[in-house]
C-alpha cells in the first residue's frame, strides 16, 4: 500500500517536471542575467546617435526650415512628453494596486486561517506566494526574457550608446508589468522600482516608434521620431518618469536620469524630462486620492510613498492642501513630517558611523551578488528555462518559510501605553497588517515585533521602521535577526529570472541597521527628542549610496519622500561617506552588472593608462576596409559578407591621382540601397547628385533602424546576376563630415570626445600638413538674420582686411598658409 503511494507520488512529480518548459522551446536564450542572444548569436550593437548629414538629410532639412514645421515638431515633442508621463503613471498605478491587492488578500486569508490552525495558514501562505512567483518566472522565461532583473543596466547601456536586443519591445513591457506584480506580490526580497524605470523606458520607446507592428498596435500618426538620437531623448524621459512614479519624486527622477543613466544631456531635454516627471506626479497623486475612497480594494496608503504624508496637520490651510494635491513636485510640505525636529552636534558621529556601515555592507552586497550571478550565468542558467523556474520557486518557498517561521520563535511584547494624539492602534485587529501585528500571541494586548516587519508588504514594513513616536517598538534581537536573514535573502534572490529591483531591499536593509544605531543613540544620549525612525532613514540612504553609488539624485529622492528639508544635511553626510567607503572596494551595482552582462559601457572617466596611449595605438593592427565612391554591387555584397563592420570609409581619387577620404557610409545604409535597387546604375562613373536628372529617392527615415527588430539582413536581399554587375554611387548616402582626430592625439582626449558626443565611429588620420582655418568661440556666436544680412552686404575687401587683422594675432606657422589661401 505504501509502495503504491510512493510510486504514484513519483509519477506525479515526473509529470509536473515534464510540464515545466525547457530552453529548447524558447526563441531566446538567456546568457547571463539580462544579456539576451538570439539563436543566430547576435547580442549587442552600437547606436547611431550622430546625425548623418548626407544629401538626403540636407534636402529634407531644406524643406523643414519653415517655421510652421519647426513649431509642429516642437509641439509633438512636448505632446510625447505628456503621453509618456500619463502612460507611465497609469502603469505604476496598475502595478501598485495589483501588488497591494494580492498582498492584502494573501495576508487576510492567512490571518483568518491561522485563527484556527497555524499549520494550515502556513501551507496556504506558501502556496499563494508560490503561485505568484511561478506566474512571474513563467512570463519571463517563456514570453519576455528581457524582462528579467531590474533593467536599469540595460537602459543605462542604451543611453550610453549600446543597443541590447529585446530590451524595449512590447512584450518586454508586458513582462515587466505582470512579472513585477507576481514577484513583488509573492513576497520575494526585491522591489518594483527598478522595473518601473524599465517600464517607463519601454513606454517611451514604443510611443516614439508608433507602437508595436508585430502585435498590430501601431499608428502612423505617432511614428515621427525614427532616429536613434530622438529615441534616446524619449527613453530618457521614460527613465525619469519611472523613478518619479516609483517614489512620487519628480525632481529625484530628473536627477536620476541625469546622474545615473544618461551619458549625454542638454538643457532642452531637461525641460521635457522635468515636465514628464511632473505629469507622473500629478497622475499618481490623483490616483491615490481616488483610491482613498475605498474603490481600489486593499490598496491604501502604501505603494507609492514610504512616509505617509496624506494625514496632514490641522495647521495646514485648505489652500495649501489643494495646492499640494495638484502640485506634489513642489517642496511645500517640508514641515509636515512629525519626526525628529532637531539634532545635536554629538549625534553626527553615530550618523557618520551609519555611513561607514552602509558603504561596507553595500560593497559586500555588490561583491556577493556578482559572485552568485556569475555562478548562475556559467553553471545554473545554462541548463535551460526549467532550472530557472525551479530556482525561483525554491527561493519563494525559502522566503515564505523564513518570513512565516521566524516570528513564531520570538516572544510577544506588551503593547505600549497608547498616545491619544497618535492614530496607531496596538495591537492591530486580527486580519490587519501594519504596526503592532498580533501574530502568535496568547494575550490580546501583545504584539510580535518581528512579525511587524516580516508579515507585511515591503512598503508597509519600511513605513513601520521609519515611523516616529514608536520608540521601543522593536527589540535589538529582532532587528538583528531580520537584518541577517533579509540580507541573505536579498543576495540569493538577486539574479533570479524575475523582474526585480534593488531600491526597496536596500531601503529595508539600511533602515534596519539604522534603527539599531538609533536605539543605541537613544539609550546612550538619553534625549527625548531623538527618533529612531530618523536613523532608519539615514541607514536606508547610506546602504543605497554604498551599493548604487548615487549621491545627488538619491538625496533628493529621500528628501521628497519624507517631506522634511531639515534632514537634507544629514542625508548628504551619510551619502558622501557611504559612497567614498564603497568606492574603495568596487564599483556600483549597476556598473558591475552591466560589465557582467557584456554591455560595453563607456564610463564618465577614462582609465589612467590612456594618458600614455595615442589614437593610432588604440586602432590596433586591424586593416581598414574602405569602399570607392562608385562601387560595384557584387563588391558591396562581398565586403558585407566577409566582415562585420558597421561603417566603411569611402575613398575617391583626385585628378592628380591622390586618394582622399570623402566620408563614411554605414552598413545599414548599404543594405537599404541594395534592397531598394533604385540607385543602381550601369555606368561606373560618378554622377552629380544635384543634377536635374538625378533626384534623391530616399528620405532619412528609410535609413533608420527599427527599434523592434535588427533591421534588414543581407540574407533577406535577393539580387540577380544583372544586379550584381551594376554600380552604386555612394556620394549621396555617405556622411561627408565624420569626426576626425590626428593619429598622435592622446587616447584620453579621444575617449572624452567619443563619449560626450555619443559617437559610433571616429576616423584616425595622419597629422595634416596644411591648415585652412581656425575657429574660436567668437566665430560660433552667429548673429540673428538681420545682422547676417547686413554682413553679407560688406565688400570682399572689407572682409579680407578683417580676416588679415585677425590672423596677425595668431600663430605664425598658421598665418602664412591662411593668408596665401585667402589672397589667392
Amino acid at each position: 500500500m505504501l509502495s503504491n503511494h510512493i510510486h504514484n507520488g513519483i509519477e506525479t512529480a515526473r509529470l509536473a517536471w515534464s510540464q515545466i518548459p525547457n530552453s529548447e522551446e524558447s526563441q531566446f536564450v538567456d546568457d547571463g542575467v539580462g544579456l539576451l542572444k538570439k539563436n543566430d548569436g547576435s547580442a549587442v550593437e552600437s547606436l547611431d546617435y550622430e546625425v548623418i548629414e548626407n544629401f538626403a538629410y540636407r534636402e529634407e532639412q531644406a524643406h523643414r526650415r519653415r517655421k510652421l514645421y519647426v513649431s509642429y515638431l516642437l509641439v509633438v515633442k512636448w505632446f510625447f512628453a505628456l503621453l509618456i508621463g500619463i502612460c507611465t503613471g497609469l502603469a505604476a498605478v496598475f502595478i501598485n494596486i495589483s501588488v497591494e491587492n494580492f498582498a492584502g488578500w494573501k495576508y487576510s486569508v492567512t490571518f483568518n486561517i491561522i485563527q484556527k490552525s497555524y499549520v494550515a495558514g502556513f501551507i496556504v501562505y506558501i502556496l499563494i506566494n508560490l503561485v505568484l512567483v511561478y506566474s512571474s518566472v513563467y512570463i519571463v522565461t517563456q514570453f519576455s526574457p528581457a524582462a528579467a532583473g531590474s533593467g536599469i543596466p540595460e537602459i543605462k547601456g542604451y543611453l550610453n550608446g549600446v543597443d541590447t536586443h529585446g530590451i524595449l519591445l512590447f512584450r518586454t513591457l508586458i513582462g515587466k508589468i505582470f512579472g513585477s506584480i507576481g514577484s513583488v506580490g509573492g513576497g520575494l526580497a526585491l522591489g518594483k522600482e527598478g522595473p518601473l524605470v524599465h517600464t517607463g523606458a519601454c513606454i517611451a520607446s514604443l510611443l516614439g516608434q508608433g507602437g508595436s507592428t508585430k502585435y498590430h498596435l501601431n499608428s502612423r500618426w505617432f511614428n515621427v521620431f525614427k532616429s536613434d538620437r530622438d529615441r534616446r531623448d524619449l527613453v530618457t524621459c521614460g527613465c525619469a518618469a519611472g523613478v518619479a512614479a516609483a517614489f512620487r519624486a519628480p525632481v529625484g527622477g530628473v536627477l536620476f536620469a541625469l546622474e545615473e543613466v544618461t551619458s549625454w544631456w542638454r538643457s532642452q531635454l531637461m525641460w521635457r524630462v522635468f515636465f514628464t516627471s511632473a505629469i507622473v506626479a500629478v497622475v499618481v497623486r490623483t490616483a491615490m486620492g481616488w483610491c482613498k475612497s475605498g474603490k481600489c480594494g486593499h490598496f491604501g496608503s502604501g505603494g507609492f510613498i514610504i512616509w505617509d504624508v496624506s494625514e496632514l496637520r490641522s495647521e495646514l490651510s485648505p489652500f495649501l492642501l489643494s495646492v499640494q494635491s495638484f502640485l506634489p513636485f513642489l517642496f511645500l510640505t517640508g514641515f509636515i513630517f512629525s519626526g525628529q525636529e532637531d539634532y545635536s552636534f554629538a549625534e553626527l558621529f553615530p550618523m557618520a558611523i551609519i555611513g561607514v556601515i552602509g558603504g561596507l555592507l553595500g560593497a559586500l552586497f555588490n561583491q556577493l551578488t556578482l559572485y552568485i550571478t556569475t555562478w548562475r550565468r556559467n553553471r545554473l542558467h545554462k541548463k535551460g528555462n526549467r532550472v530557472k523556474i525551479i530556482e525561483a520557486c525554491l527561493v519563494s518557498v525559502l522566503t515564505s518559510v523564513i518570513s512565516f517561521g521566524l516570528p513564531l520563535l520570538r516572544k510577544c511584547s506588551p503593547c505600549p501605553e497608547s498616545d491619544p494624539a497618535s492614530s496607531i492602534e496596538c495591537p492591530r485587529p486580527p486580519g490587519m497588517y501594519g504596526n503592532y501585528v498580533n501574530f502568535f500571541c496568547s494575550k490580546e494586548n501583545e504584539y510580535n515585533d518581528l512579525a511587524t516587519i516580516f508579515f507585511n508588504t515591503q512598503d508597509d514594513a519600511i513605513r513601520n521602521l521609519f515611523s516616529a513616536k514608536t520608540i521601543n517598538e522593536y527589540s535589538s534581537q529582532s532587528l538583528l535577526t531580520f537584518l541577517v536573514m533579509f540580507y541573505a535573502l536579498a543576495v540569493v534572490t538577486f539574479g533570479t529570472a524575475v523582474p526585480s529591483g534593488q531600491f526597496v531591499p536596500g531601503i529595508m536593509i539600511g533602515s534596519t541597521y539604522g534603527r539599531l544605531v538609533g536605539m543605541f543613540v537613544v539609550k546612550y544620549y538619553r534625549k527625548l527628542n531623538i527618533e529612531e525612525g530618523t536613523y532608519a532613514l539615514l541607514g536606508a540612504a547610506s546602504f543605497l549610496g554604498g551599493s548604487m553609488r548615487m549621491t545627488v539624485s538619491l538625496c533628493v529622492i529621500m528628501v521628497e519622500i519624507t517631506n522634511n528639508l531639515k534632514l537634507l544635511p544629514l542625508i548628504m553626510l551619510v551619502l558622501l561617506i557611504s559612497k567614498a567607503v564603497g568606492d574603495a572596494f568596487n564599483d556600483g551595482i549597476y556598473d558591475e552588472q552591466a560589465r557582467l552582462m557584456g554591455i560595453p559601457l563607456l564610463e564618465s572617466k577614462p582609465k589612467y593608462e590612456m594618458r600614455n596611449m595615442t589614437a593610432k595605438e588604440a586602432c590596433g593592427s586591424g586593416r581598414v576596409v574602405s569602399l570607392p565612391r562608385v562601387v560595384k554591387v557584387s563588391d558591396v555584397v562581398s565586403i558585407l559578407q566577409s566582415n562585420k563592420h558597421n561603417g566603411f570609409p569611402v575613398i575617391d581619387h583626385t585628378r592628380s591621382g591622390e586618394r582622399l577620404v570623402i566620408g563614411l557610409v554605414l552598413r545599414s545604409h548599404l543594405l537599404v540601397i541594395l534592397q531598394s535597387k533604385v540607385d543602381f546604375q550601369h555606368s561606373p562613373l560618378p554622377s552629380d547628385p544635384r543634377s536635374a536628372g538625378r533626384s534623391i529617392r530616399h528620405d532619412s527615415g528609410e535609413f533608420a533602424k527599427p527599434v523592434s527588430s535588427k533591421g534588414i539582413c543581407l540574407d533577406d536581399i535577393h539580387l540577380t546576376s544583372e544586379d550584381l554587375e551594376m554600380y552604386i554611387d555612394l556620394a549621396p548616402f555617405l556622411n561627408p563630415s565624420p569626426y576626425i582626430v590626428p593619429e598622435d592625439m592622446s587616447l584620453t582626449k579621444v575617449y572624452n570626445l567619443f563619449r560626450q558626443l555619443g559617437l559610433r565611429h571616429l576616423f584616425v588620420v595622419p597629422r595634416p600638413s596644411r591648415v585652412v582655418g581656425l575657429i574660436t568661440r567668437k566665430d560660433l556666436l552667429i548673429e540673428d538674420e538681420e545682422n547676417m544680412n547686413t554682413l553679407e552686404l560688406q565688400s570682399a575687401s572689407v572682409r579680407i582686411e578683417h580676416q588679415i587683422k585677425r590672423l596677425t594675432t595668431r600663430n605664425a606657422d598658421v598665418e602664412r598658409p591662411l593668408l596665401s589661401d585667402l589672397l589667392a
